[in-house]
């Protein structure tokens, strides 16, 4: 029936997306919102794409050679999407496919002009938007045309920016069709597009509109330059009107030419001010039908507006729920546990639920709102300084919103604090033996967990977890491991300020911390040197390792002369660190123990740069570096007016910073030995879900809550399709990048350095550990892919400890995140590598191979070539 091939907009709802596509669903739902106007037409189905490409010659091999393309082949996605969109453009369309649209113009006007505009089914969906991967035509008129170009259309769903597209967001061909809307033309004085949420800064109380004079193919284009508005709250509150020196009309014939503007009206705003509060206000009307910001394309006719496409924005970063409307200012954990990926669910319930701290879920992230202690001047203070210790550009963006004054809320100051329950803390004594008891108290805690969760399964599991999750609260809130870390930062910066203030030196501390004992991440990286000790003599070794691809290598390692020994040099190694891995406060990111072929590549590195005994060489090496730094700084000390109270005071520091700073990264490992075993046992749960028919595989368990996964234990019963929309959202939270700083507005607060102590051209950072280096820049994403070479500049988003053994192998340290106590900075200067951390985007602005000079006593990157 013609019916199956064509259907009015008029008649489309937003739930027919697999019958007309996104944009002519969200046409449909657009054009029934009342005062809001749509060009009236009609689209043609995904029937009708389907019975002309089920004909196309061998399109299920065309389609089978494009799903095993890489994204990043350019030139093969571009071969094989021209033969498949010729293919589909050459395709006769069958007679009653064409009747049905022929019909369709002749009660729309046969002769009429109309815009053919693709509509695919993976479009203009809250997780992707797929904004300009099809193709529109503009002003086609005649029925011969219009069928031309609803083939051409058919055809972009293989054009390269759509497959590339595809491919990179793991969508399959197959399952995308395309439907096309044909409307009829509006020839408008003025379009543009509206975004109902600031698209640069996320504010969603702010509305931006870019306006030009003709039709919008000059903006999409980049053709002209457009004005741009501003509204809040009802009002413009900022507006730019450039000069628009060409414009796009239609012409009578058909078809669109790019036409110069008239010199009198190229300075003439192309809207009214007026004008714009009122698209401004019919964009809010769209937004609040469809529940999510907007990117609106519209046109001005006359005085009234068409809206002739809408989408949701999709970069937008979502804001943290909350049960009021008050004002709440949000900071990002990822920033601080240095993991700013997106999480899984069952990774953000894990941490939330053992957290210290109460914190919102964003985005695949984890916030903490600190409204009240911004409010409040005595607790502000504090705040502000404990984040500038440790990220400066989260402390400006948080006084970048309270110097505008009209955010934050004004608390009453309650004064300070009074002193814990049973009176304030004791100083502790410098001794070594409380950290050798904290770290004893973990081993056992671990142990004891490991002993009795052995039996647990089904519900009885998930209760003795949410007893377990307490107990790791009081372990990870264990007073005295508070005191520990406390007493070895404030050392830290104790030295750091009056070396500074006494002898001119800044940093002083990275030098005389170098080789800390009892530093467990420092000793996870020179520990894997040692493994590289047991493969290097034996090339039958090092060559099978060349080749691993799987997880299974170390049965067949075995079976190599040497392998014995260079798989138990592994197998030791993983299992005092196995539990670790990139991510690791997301349980579900899979562990060293789990795919130990990730430590494969740093081995081999290790191989190749270091001979043997470079371990303990390195760690001796950097211990003696301390020693004579403390000596060259006491000595200094003591030739200043009252330099033997100087020298000694600065004695206590050195000692009580040496004893204490290394057990400032055990809690993490301890943390993180807990999450290994906790998560043992919910996969092992999982299985048997799996086993049961509840589950499709056990990793589906991921995208459930730690509560949900023990409801589904319980009444074994999932929801399969709230998998499915997890997935698919978590897919979508991996392209966002978090904000520092995130208000209830959307409001994605960016922090800078305000300084000018660096050359022109150079990247400003946070210094971690002093020194200068110059080498080569590594740009690396992927610990995995990593292939370093002695000297060689690591950059990267983020490091956490398992990069740690990266770190042997470099001369400098570039992060985008990080701070003065995160853990890449605390091994940068156990290490005595120059880094620079909080480096907004250097893993764009430097390239890989690039030439750089790393200032980690200054805090900046210079690009030398």
């Amino acid at each position: 029936m013609n019916e199956q091939y064509v259907t009015d907009l008029a008649e489309v709802a937003r739930s027919q997306v697999a019958v007309v596509g996104g944009k002519a669903a969200h046409l449909g739902e657009l054009s029934r919102i009342e005062g809001i106007r749509v060009p009236a037409g009609f689209c043609v189905t995904t029937d009708a794409f389907r019975r002309v490409v089920a004909h196309v010659p061998s399109i299920d091999e065309q389609l089978d050679e494009l799903a095993r393309v890489d994204p990043d082949d350019r030139e093969v996605i571009r071969t094989l999407g021209a033969r498949l969109r010729r293919a589909v453009e050459g395709a006769a369309v069958p007679g009653d496919v064409a009747e049905a649209i022929t019909r369709a113009l002749a009660r729309f006007g046969e002769q009429a002009a109309y815009a053919v505009r693709s509509s695919a089914t993976a479009e203009d969906l809250p997780t992707a938007s797929f904004a300009g991967q099809q193709d529109t035509y503009l002003n086609v008129v005649g029925p011969a045309a219009v069928l031309e170009h609803v083939s051409r259309c058919w055809a972009s769903l293989f054009t390269e920016r759509a497959i590339t597209y595809r491919l990179r967001r793991g969508i399959d061909h197959r399952t995308v069709r395309m439907a096309v809307v044909v409307q009829r033309m509006v020839f408008p004085e003025a379009s543009g597009i509206l975004f109902t949420a600031d698209p640069v800064t996320g504010h969603r109380k702010t509305a931006t509109v870019d306006a030009g004079f003709g039709l919008g193919e000059a903006l999409v284009s980049g053709l002209m330059v457009p004005d741009e508005f501003k509204v809040r709250d009802g009002e413009i509150v900022d507006k730019t009107i450039v000069t628009k020196q060409r414009a796009v009309h239609a012409l009578p014939t058909g078809g669109t030419r790019d036409v110069a503007v008239d010199a009198r009206q190229q300075g003439q705003p192309a809207l009214a001010d007026a004008q714009v509060v009122r698209l401004a206000r019919l964009g809010r009307r769209i937004e609040a039908h469809f529940g999510r910001p907007q990117d609106i394309e519209w046109c001005l006719a006359g005085d009234d507006f068409h809206i002739v496409q809408s989408r949701p924005i999709t970069t937008l970063f979502p804001v943290p729920e909350a049960d009021d409307q008050d004002n709440h200012v949000y900071v990002s954990v990822g920033h601080q546990q240095m993991m700013t990926d997106a999480m899984k669910p069952l990774g953000l319930s894990l941490w939330r639920m053992t957290a210290m701290v109460p914190m919102q879920e964003a985005g695949g992230r984890l916030f903490v709102d600190i409204t009240p202690r911004l409010a409040a001047p005595t607790s502000r203070a504090a705040l502000l300084d404990m984040m500038g210790r440790g990220d400066p550009l989260i402390t400006d963006a948080l006084q970048t919103l309270l110097d505008r004054d009209d955010f934050i809320p004004s608390l009453p100051d309650t004064g300070p604090a009074g002193p814990p329950p049973g009176g304030a803390r004791a100083p502790i004594d410098t001794d070594a033996a409380l950290v050798t008891e904290l770290v004893e108290r973990s081993e056992a805690s671990v142990a004891a967990l490991e002993r009795d969760i052995r039996m647990k399964s089904g519900p009885e599991l998930f209760d003795f977890l949410l007893v377990a999750f307490e107990d790791h609260k009081r372990v990870l809130g264990d007073p005295l491991s508070i005191q520990v870390i406390t007493a070895g930062m404030e050392a830290t910066w104790w030295l750091n300020d009056h070396l500074r203030g006494w002898l001119g030196e800044k940093n002083a501390a990275d030098t005389l911390t170098l080789s800390a004992p009892g530093n467990i991440t420092s000793e996870m990286g020179l520990a894997l040197m040692d493994v590289a000790d047991a493969v290097r003599p034996h090339p039958e070794v090092v060559a099978f390792l060349q080749a691993v691809d799987d997880e299974d290598f170390l049965d067949d390692l075995a079976k190599l002369p040497g392998g014995p020994e260079a798989r138990d040099a592994i197998e030791a190694y993983l299992l005092r660190y196995g539990m670790r891995c990139v991510g690791e406060i997301d349980i579900t990111r899979p562990r060293w123990r789990e795919q130990p072929a990730a430590l494969v590549p740093a081995i081999l590195d290790n191989v190749r740069n270091f001979p043997p005994g470079a371990a303990a060489r390195r760690f001796e090496e950097g211990r003696r570096k301390a020693l004579r730094k403390e000596q060259d700084v006491l000595s200094r000390l003591r030739a200043l007016p009252g330099g033997e109270r100087k020298a000694d005071e600065t004695k206590r520091m050195i000692d009580r910073v040496r004893t204490f700073i290394g057990y400032r990264e055990y809690p993490k490992y301890g943390i993180v030995s807990r999450y290994f075993v906790y998560k043992r046992a919910l996969l092992a749960e999982a299985e048997r879900l799996v086993r049961a028919g509840v589950l499709a595989e056990k990793e589906d368990s991921f995208y459930l809550t730690f509560q949900e996964l023990h409801e589904a234990a319980r009444s074994h019963r999932v929801d399969a399709e709230l998998i499915r929309r997890r997935k698919d959202a978590f897919g979508a939270y991996q392209a966002l990048t978090p904000p520092r700083v995130l208000t209830s507005d959307g409001e994605a607060v960016t922090g800078a350095y305000r300084r000018d102590d660096a050359p022109p051209g150079a990247l400003l950072g946070l210094p971690v550990s002093a020194g200068t280096v110059e080498g080569r820049a590594r740009v690396i994403l992927d610990m995995t892919q990593a292939d370093l070479e002695e000297g060689d500049i690591l950059v990267t988003v983020y490091t956490d400890p398992s990069w740690s053994p990266l770190f042997v192998g470099i001369a400098g340290l570039v992060t985008e995140v990080g701070g003065l106590m995160t853990h890449g900075a605390v091994i940068a200067r156990e290490y005595g590598l120059p880094a620079v951390v909080g480096v907004e985007k250097a893993t764009l602005s430097i390239q890989d191979g690039q030439r750089i000079r790393v200032h980690g006593t200054d805090g900046y990157i210079e690009l030398l070539s």
